[in-house]
């Protein structure tokens, strides 16, 4: 009945009293009017009707409240993000009502700030965000103190002696929330003690934990891999193509050992075969199984300056699963047949065997790509690599025409010794044999996820939805406001368009700013059960195939390529329960996905203080990358990001929003975007991932 209420009342589009939904619902006599109150008191308590003022019901999104995630700032007020709409709601320190940052809320819309921001207040938590936080244990007359971790949660938590797990003072831990005591104040108790704070990779562990990912398996999940072989079985072989005589080989980074992708390239008569080649995990993890399940719920691997916490148990990721070279390895082929333009003209998706001729890597690759070096072991397959350079700019110019937008973007390396101290930072290099097997697996991406949607079956695409057209003319008019002019036709929302604005800006000195702005403004790509396309790669049909090992996805769209391609099975009842489960696949997998990149990025930005640490006192350049109404962020050649805060800079400055500028009261001096200065590092917390710079003086 729950159902049937909440589509009466977006079919009316109104309020309705509790006698017209009766009358809708047909059940006058038959249901008392005191369990369809307890029904409708339900549906309200789930947030989805609002009783008015009237007593009158209708659809929660119809009313003047809202549901959305809180994001609190570490001074106590807060931002709720509506899904589907670009503002978000302003919440003040007063009205947050012990809401915590990352909570479920539901929110009333108070007023209207300004233009562009609503102010609202919380009325109640729908769903917290978790119960259980990470922090430091300290002690005061034998009742524990957790100071949490995230400062962003503005709550102490205090731990009766017989629930601290035994922890000393300075133990980072695990705490669970018992009850709450106010909205600022907690009791809770210790359920996992992650070591002490000083022990070398504890801080790690503590942001790991702290976004719930897990760093062991199961008893259960290790019996299941006990049991699978760490060779190729006889029986095994059946079925698939072998391609063991094929010269086919694995591009990695010099320290990968879960290889997932292999690549093959011949020239033909009419121009290239393409075969990409990856692992076949599905075979290994069967559907529902405790591994199956173990893989789901982590979503993907995660990796760290240090280390790799995997989606699977190494005994598969870096053993039977990954195509090491000179072992024989089961995999599923996708072989593509393009003419002498690049275009595919036919292709072959197939399972396979295959044994890979050599592990190569990048930097390797490169030598000979870039360099015309030859590294010892590689020369029977230089010739096969040029050709392969060859035939990926092929692709690249075709990607380029359709409007696939590369951003560019740098990446920061972080070189730690063997306790995890940061030693270095450096950027990352993606060169022609990065933009290879890139191009490669994008191609093998494209030709799987197109068969499938043709097919018209149940599957899990990879999409990215096109930006706002609101966010691009935000992004024009601060361009225009750096004195750059660009013509583009923003209501024409193509990746052409933003591909133009971008090649307009590559010249100028801020570009890698601007380009990680621009990035900034557009949607995020994730999962989804519906085919919209992918906006950034200008793709109307995409998946991702390629990475079994490390993303849940890929697995299952491996297994939907046996169940559909390979053992031909598309009963009613196959395709019906692949239509349910795919949409909590999509989702959960989008979300730990997330999960995975904050908890990467948060690891990054606390090693890169502990790096600067060390570096109190000197002077580096960098360029200005954001200026804010409290100082204006400095970011390194190395990536390394620093706040000059206004209160130390030497006048009085004002901040100009709209054109992000900064200017001296007396001096007259203006700070802007791109503008390049000498700092020196004044402040360094690893324990608050902040760095602070003075200026020096501007480059």
């Amino acid at each position: 009945m729950e159902d049937q209420i909440v589509a009466i009342l977006k079919e009316a589009g109104k309020a309705m009293t509790i006698f017209e939904l009766e009358e809708k619902l047909g059940t006058k006599g038959e249901v008392p009017l005191e369990e369809l109150t307890k029904i409708l008191y339900d549906l309200e308590q789930k947030a989805l009707i609002y009783h008015t003022n009237k007593d009158k019901y209708m659809i929660l999104e119809d009313s003047h409240l809202k549901k959305g995630i809180m994001h609190a700032n570490k001074r106590g007020f807060g931002f709720v993000d509506i899904e589907g709409e670009n503002q978000d709601i302003y919440i003040s320190k007063e009205n947050v009502n012990g809401a915590l940052h990352g909570d479920f809320v539901l929110v009333e819309v108070t007023s209207k700030k300004n233009i562009d921001r609503q102010e609202g207040r919380i009325l109640r938590v729908l769903k917290r965000s978790s119960n259980r936080f990470v922090g430091e244990i300290s002690f005061q007359n034998g009742v524990g103190i957790v100071k949490l971790d995230d400062d962003k949660i503005l709550m102490d938590v205090v731990v009766q002696k017989e629930n601290t797990m035994h922890a000393v003072d300075g133990h980072k831990v695990v705490v669970e929330i018992i009850k709450r005591i106010s909205n600022q104040q907690s009791e809770g108790r210790v359920v996992d003690i992650i070591g002490h704070k000083n022990d070398p990779g504890v801080d790690i562990l503590s942001i790991v934990y702290k976004y719930g990912i897990d760093t062991e398996f199961s008893e259960e999940v290790k019996e299941e891999v006990r049991k699978i072989p760490d060779t190729v079985l006889d029986e095994e072989y059946e079925g698939r193509r072998d391609l063991r005589e094929e010269e086919i080989f694995t591009i990695d980074g010099d320290d990968t050992k879960d290889i997932d992708d292999a690549i093959s390239l011949k020239e033909t008569e009419h121009g290239y075969e393409l075969g990409v080649h990856i692992a076949d995990v599905s075979h290994y993890v069967k559907e529902s199984s405790a591994l199956d399940e173990a893989a789901l719920e982590r979503g993907t691997s995660v990796y760290l300056v240090d280390r790799v916490i995997p989606m699977l148990p190494h005994e598969l990721s870096n053993g039977i699963c990954s195509l090491n070279p000179g072992v024989d390895r089961l995999t599923i082929s996708c072989v593509m047949q393009f003419d002498r333009e690049g275009k595919m003209q036919d292709y072959e998706i197939f399972p396979s065997v295959i044994q890979s001729r050599k592990q190569m890597t990048y930097s390797c690759v490169n030598q000979i790509l870039e360099e015309n070096k030859i590294p010892e072991g590689y020369e029977p397959f230089a010739e096969t690599l040029k050709k392969m350079r060859e035939f990926s700019s092929l692709l690249r110019k075709l990607k380029i025409a359709r409007g696939s937008i590369d951003f560019d973007i740098d990446e920061a390396k972080i070189l730690v010794d063997e306790n995890g101290v940061p030693t270095d930072v450096t950027l990352r290099n993606r060169g022609t044999g990065e933009k290879l097997i890139e191009d490669f697996m994008i191609a093998a991406n494209e030709c799987v996820a197109t068969h499938i949607f043709y097919m018209n079956l149940p599957f899990i695409y990879r999409v990215h939805e096109s930006p706002k057209e609101e966010r691009v003319r935000d992004f024009l008019q601060f361009v225009s406001s750096l004195g750059y002019h660009i013509d583009g036709n923003i209501k024409n929302n193509h990746p052409k368009t933003i591909q133009k604005i971008l090649k307009s800006l590559e010249d100028k000195k801020e570009y890698k700013i601007l380009a990680s702005l621009m990035l900034r403004s557009m949607q995020k790509a994730i999962y989804s059960k519906e085919n919209i396309g992918h906006f950034g790669l200008a793709s109307q049909c995409y998946t991702h195939f390629t990475s079994p090992i490390r993303r849940y996805p890929d697995t299952t769209v491996h297994r939907l390529l046996h169940t559909y391609l390979f053992d031909k099975n598309l009963s009613s009842r196959t395709l019906h329960d692949y239509d349910e489960k795919l949409i909590y696949i999509a989702d959960h997998s989008s979300v730990k996905e997330r999960a995975s990149v904050d908890c990467e990025r948060e690891v990054e930005d606390m090693k890169m203080a502990e790096y600067m640490e060390g570096h109190i006192g000197e002077e580096f350049e960098g360029m200005i990358s954001s200026v804010m109404s409290f100082g204006m962020f400095v970011t390194l050649d190395n990536l390394i990001e620093g706040l000059v805060p206004i209160r130390e800079m030497n006048d009085f400055y004002h901040y100009d929003e709209e054109k992000m500028t900064l200017i001296g009261e007396r001096n007259h001096e203006m700070y802007k975007i791109g503008d390049r200065l000498l700092v020196k590092v004044v402040r360094a917390s690893k324990e608050e991932r902040q760095i602070d710079f003075e200026i020096v003086k501007k480059v």
